[in-house]
Parts: C-alpha cells; structure tokens; sequence
C-alpha cells in the first residue's frame, strides 16, 4: 500500500473525479477527510470508505469559495483524521458559461472563487502545517486542459484553470526547500454523472469523441490513480508539473474519425 499511514484532504470529494481520488488514497492505505458543499455526500462517501478498508474517513460540508470556512475546514480535517494532512487534492471545482461579451462579474467572482481562491486558501493552510511540523508532503490542484485550450463560451472556467497551473509552480518552488511537493492534474474529458447528463446529445458526444484519440472519455478512477502516483514516493522527483491525462487531446493536431 503506497499511502499507509498518511492522511489526506480531498475537496469536492462526494462525487465524481473527488470521490474517485479519495476511494483510491483509502484503499492504497491512507486516512482521507472528504470535504464538499454536499455535506450529506462526503459523510456517506466517507462512512463507506471506512466501513471498506476498516481506516478512519470524515466527511465535512464546506462551501470553499468561503475562505473562512475553507482554513477551518482543513483545521477540522487535520484533527478529525489526528495529525498533520500529508496530501492535500484541491478538486473542488464550479463552471459558469459566458463568453467575453456576456459573462457577468458576479459569475466571472464566483467561479474564481471556487477554482483558484480555494486552492490557493487550502493550499496555503496544508503547506503551512507541513511547514511548521517540519513534514514533507505532496499537494496536487485540479486542472484540465482548458488551463491550455480554450473556450470561448467559457470564459470563467478556462481563465481559472490557466491560473491553477501557475500557481502550482509558484507553490512548488515556494515549498520544494521543505520538501513538500506540488503539482497538478489536468483531465480530459472524464465520464462523471454531470457529462453524462450533459452529453446526452450524440453529434456532441461524436464531436468530442473526435479529437479524442483514444476515442473514449476518460474514467475517474483513472484520474484516481494519477493522483495515487502524485501523492507517493513513485513521485518523488516531481514538482511543479501538470499531469494531463485526455486520452491524446493536447497531443492532436486534427480529428479522428469515430467508429
């Protein structure tokens, strides 16, 4: 078990890519808070995980775009689980449409407030208690390739993620003389229940699934594991890289043809 003994906040972690992150961290060993907006979520994802591995698990509601909240949430965390959060998954994740001409401040605020404050805010409270206890640790933030491809019709989103990948490298070369470790994961396009109910549309689904070149979505156990790799030693020599697993989008310079 990779992760034996260590304990780890994840955000946004009832469901989807969060959950996923968490279900893996618990069964590679490690204790894991699980925080959302869906209290409910988290402490029934929380209490399955420890009636599974037989490990402590919590689960704590938190709006992190409150940055109040998000440091006392960590706090919680670190005492709920008995020491010191030794990895940290900044997953916790909104997006609002609009493009340059129709996008509000209000949403434009709210968005940022979630994607990049709430790490930056989690982040800095993780990296100070490693800091202060003389611990080494591994944070990872939540991209996704829209940190590198844009679109127009998101314009809150995309700006956001751009600004995680930056602020991974500034924490990782902030914290690499105490050993803790930053970096990120940029996802392609992952089949969580909110694609699935968005890609309900074929021609939608064709038209992602053709710059696809993998021609799949991604799962988010795959992320999961992605992010067990960042959290463990397999890692140990990496800091302030961004991990994209988009079965080849960034990769592509065309469409494929799908089957």
């Amino acid at each position: 078990m990779r992760l034996l003994g260590r304990k780890a906040l994840v955000t946004g972690a009832a469901h989807g890519i969060g959950l996923a992150c968490a279900q893996a961290f618990a069964r590679e060993g490690a204790e894991v808070a699980l925080v959302d907006l869906d209290g409910e979520g988290a402490i029934a994802a929380a209490d399955a995980l420890a009636a599974e591995t037989g490990r402590r698990m919590i689960g704590l509601a938190c709006d992190v775009s409150d940055a109040k909240a998000a440091r006392a949430a960590a706090a919680k965390a670190a005492e709920g689980l008995g020491g010191t959060i030794d990895v940290l998954v900044n997953n916790a994740g909104i997006l609002k449409p609009g493009d340059i001409l129709t996008t509000t401040l209000e949403d434009f605020d709210a968005v940022l407030a979630v994607n990049i404050r709430a790490v930056f805010v989690i982040g800095q409270a993780v990296a100070q208690a490693l800091v202060a206890a003389g611990k080494p640790g591994s944070i990872i933030n939540m991209s996704s390739i829209n940190a590198v491809l844009a679109i127009p019709g998101q314009v809150p989103y995309v700006t956001s993620k751009g600004a995680v990948n930056q602020l991974t490298k500034t924490m990782a070369l902030g914290l690499a003389a105490h050993g803790v470790r930053v970096n990120a994961i940029g996802p392609g396009t992952i089949a969580t229940d909110i694609l699935k109910g968005v890609m309900t549309d074929e021609a939608a689904k064709r038209g992602v699934l053709a710059r696809t070149p993998l021609k799949r979505f991604g799962e988010p156990e795959e992320i999961g594991r992605v992010a067990v790799f960042l959290a463990s030693d397999d890692s140990s020599y990496m800091t302030g890289q961004t991990i994209y697993p988009d079965g080849g989008r960034l990769a592509l310079n065309y469409t494929v043809a799908v089957d």
